[in-house]
């Protein structure tokens, strides 16, 4: 038996159609089925502002990056985040030259308000916020925080493609928001981001930088008919972070299927609770706030002896993860290390179930046998 954490699951066929497009076409750079993509992400979030790029983590810098430069921050200025997420996160900070200022977590896995307060200093900027998991967290608490102190809102949706809360997709409250198309995300492609600014002057920008600081793109200037279309502008350093179309065209199919993927994911979270909640005395679960339907990207538990429980359920033919190790544990970021209790009690103790679209219930109970097993032992 072989239950793998992540495994994309894919409407082939539909993909494939719409990538022989771009080939018959004759283009399968930036333009064409990333406009499509742009266009269909802003009717399904009803945010008004997308860009489409070629990672996620691409998006996070440029997020930082842009408002560091628009707001004039200085280098040495803060952002408060978070020490559990995928390094992504915090090198975009760091790769801008701010600094990243680890506040701790709560029993959500996001952001603890009340550590947030504590740290706001000066200095800070800004508010990096993880959705991880999917988890809307304290999400209002912390948008009231930032509004209170004058402080920009960043949510890494990484994991949020289909996240509501009260029916609705957060991300209208944030400066700008980014989420993650990679191989094994919710709405998957092979790699790809979007980058969803509030601000239509900073998509304007995102757009050169992520262009190499060009002002006008390859796609748009092939559309151009006039004597001038060869010619552009450079206003900026920019960056080669633009998305392409063949990887749009896989997520204009996957996105007509991703709520119903997340509800089939859902589906599977509740079969681990149901069958593991009368051991909540050896496990602990992850709470989910009222209100927030998760994207359900991760099923993550705490139990006492984490690495020894991966190495059983590796002998049974299963393959979790950890979702994460805390970046202050990180040689870069050594300078958080101790300052982030529960971050780093979650760190060494939490376990991501297998969570892929493949799984039946017999599946997840015999995971949950395994589990069970090693608890009682």
């Amino acid at each position: 038996m072989d239950i793998q954490l992540f495994k994309a699951k894919y409407e082939v066929d539909e993909c494939l159609s719409e990538i022989r497009e771009c080939l018959e076409v004759g283009w399968t750079g930036m333009g064409f089925k990333t406009v499509k993509f742009e266009d269909a992400w802003k009717q399904y979030t009803g945010l008004p502002y997308a860009h489409y790029l070629n990672s996620s983590t691409m998006g996070l810098y440029l997020a930082v990056d842009i408002l560091k430069e628009e707001c004039g921050w200085n280098d040495d200025d803060e952002i408060i985040t978070t020490p559990i997420t995928f390094i992504s996160t915090n090198h975009a900070i760091a790769k801008s030259g701010l600094k990243a200022v680890f506040a701790d977590i709560d029993d959500t896995f996001c952001l603890d308000p009340k550590s947030v307060k504590e740290h706001i200093t000066d200095k800070t900027k800004a508010v990096m916020y993880v959705g991880l998991g999917g988890n809307t967290g304290n999400y209002e608490e912390i948008v009231k925080i930032c509004r209170e102190n004058n402080l920009k809102f960043i949510l890494d949706a990484a994991h949020m493609t289909g996240t509501r809360i009260n029916g609705k997709i957060p991300g209208s409250e944030a400066d700008v928001v980014v989420y993650s198309f990679q191989a094994v995300k919710n709405l998957p492609t092979a790699d790809s981001g979007m980058i969803c600014f509030k601000d239509g002057r900073l998509d304007e920008i995102v757009r050169k930088k992520a262009w190499l600081g060009i002002n006008k793109d390859t796609y748009a200037r092939t559309q151009n008919m006039g004597n001038y279309k060869w010619k552009y502008d450079v206003e900026y350093i920019g960056e080669k972070g633009h998305g392409n179309s063949v990887m749009a065209s896989i997520g204009l199919v996957q996105l007509k299927y991703v709520d119903r993927d997340n509800a089939y994911r859902r589906t599977i979270c509740n079969w681990y609770r149901e069958r593991l909640e009368p051991y909540s005395d050896k496990i602990t679960f992850v709470r989910i706030e009222k209100g927030c339907e998760s994207s359900c990207h991760l099923f993550q538990i705490l139990v006492d002896d984490r690495d020894a429980l991966i190495v059983a359920l590796n002998q049974a033919g299963i393959s979790p993860g950890v979702h994460y190790i805390a970046n202050t544990e990180y040689k870069m970021y050594a300078y958080g290390k101790g300052t982030c209790p529960h971050a780093d009690y979650v760190s060494s103790h939490t376990l991501s179930l297998p969570l892929n679209l493949y799984l039946t219930r017999k599946d997840v109970d015999y995971i949950c046998d395994e589990v069970i097993k090693f608890i009682g032992k």
